[in-house]
């Protein structure tokens, strides 16, 4: 895939404490990196693959430190 002009960013909420990644529109997908080591290549999601990905982690559903019983599924 050609990353010619690939313009990557990572979130304002960033706090450059190294775990974030990064995000670039791409011609017909969304690339998602590692901030600590670009050039390891990137995922391609879709725009609605995005869009999914995004709504669950506003939601919590991948949250790191999860008060739930070990093996609750998130509905």
């Amino acid at each position: 895939m050609d990353m010619t002009g690939a313009v990557w960013r990572k979130s304002r909420q960033s706090n450059n404490g190294g775990n974030c990644v990064e995000v670039a529109k791409l011609r017909k997908t969304i690339g998602v990196r590692d901030s600590k080591d670009p050039d390891a290549g990137h995922l391609s999601l879709t725009p609605a693959a995005w869009a999914a990905f995004t709504l669950a982690i506003r939601g919590g559903h991948h949250d790191l430190w999860d008060s739930r019983p070990a093996g609750q599924v998130l509905s």
